[in-house]
């Protein structure tokens, strides 16, 4: 009888694709499990092999996956990792997704225009996920995309504590660069002392992506520390704008913090030359060498990836991850 009581045994296993093993293994580490050993390599016309080197039967698996550039890559192979999963009978895959591509698709701004948000969950779906946990989806509705549970985890406890601790004795403004990140703002608002908040008005034209227009400062800054806070940083355009547009109405200093560092292009350079004395990131995504800078500093989101695992596997409440917060 003990060998068919050991089958009734949940099994936690691990998974990383190739995109950023880092992080992959540090959250690996703080649970105890360590990866499971994986062969992936790439045919000579870019199609992906993946096989895994141990048996995964009855699993609840975790896969890990950011996706990185080459986006399209990481992706697909995260499905095809996925898809050898359900093959071998894994019992439960979760899908674990630090930085959801094309998360920023996410409505139709005009006619004849993809919903790849919503397509990227359909994917996973069909690949054989049963559940995704992701990192501070560029909008909450991306959740109900997703047919079946997902756990929407939240950077802000990690870098508010941060900031509190760094910059809690001074006379704080809470800045979000447009207006419909507001809510987002209100939310750091509450952690940091009900810190006050502005606003960088905007105007965006919609044929040109990456690109903003004319910025105005809402709201008063004079003589505070600003907190610019956003998502993600891409090319830096939008984030470097607002933090010279914040100098000039009279702020004392000004720190970025976003969860992804995407730092495509002239990110890094126009983050370096802006007036921010200190750019503040998770490692969702990861950063090479050569594109890191003396006022970079970047947190680990991996405990709180680790923790949201635990109470997964343990059928325990994620929720509770954030509860009382603002």
């Amino acid at each position: 009888m003990s060998g068919m009581k050991r089958t009734t045994e949940k099994n936690l296993m691990v998974f990383s694709g190739r995109a950023h093993p880092g992080l992959a293994i540090e959250v690996a580490e703080q649970l105890g499990a360590g990866l499971v050993p994986t062969a992936a390599y790439d045919f000579a016309n870019g199609e992906i092999y993946v096989r895994y080197e141990e048996s995964v039967r009855g699993s609840d698996a975790f896969v890990i996956q950011s996706h990185t550039a080459p986006i399209n890559q990481w992706i697909m192979e995260q499905l095809i990792m996925i898809d050898a999963l359900k093959r071998a009978s894994a019992k439960r895959i979760t899908v674990v997704l630090p930085f959801y591509g094309y998360a920023r698709q996410d409505k139709k701004h005009r006619g004849r225009e993809p919903i790849s948000a919503r397509l990227m969950a359909d994917l996973f779906k069909t690949a054989g996920a049963n559940r995704l946990i992701c990192v501070d989806l560029h909008t909450s509705q991306i959740q109900g995309f997703f047919d079946g549970p997902v756990d929407h985890l939240m950077a802000l406890p990690i870098l508010t504590t941060y900031v509190r601790e760094k910059y809690g004795d001074q006379q704080l403004a809470v800045v979000s660069p447009d207006a419909g990140r507001i809510k987002v703002a209100e939310q750091w608002s509450a952690r940091l002392n009900n810190a006050p908040l502005a606003f960088i008005h905007k105007t965006r034209d919609i044929e040109r992506p990456n690109e903003t227009v004319a910025n105005r400062v809402v709201g008063e800054v004079n003589g505070r520390v600003c907190i610019l806070v956003d998502d993600m940083i891409d090319t830096g355009g939008t984030i470097t704008k607002a933090a010279d547009a914040l100098m000039a109405a009279g702020a004392a200093g000004v720190v970025i913090a976003a969860t992804h560092a995407i730092l495509s292009g002239p990110a890094v350079d126009r983050l370096k030359n802006c007036q921010a004395s200190e750019v503040i990131v998770t490692n969702t995504l990861p950063i090479a060498p050569e594109r890191k800078f003396d006022k970079l500093t970047e947190l680990s989101i991996a405990p709180l990836i680790s923790r949201a695992i635990r109470e997964v596997f343990e059928d325990g409440s994620v929720t509770s991850l954030f509860e009382g917060r603002a």
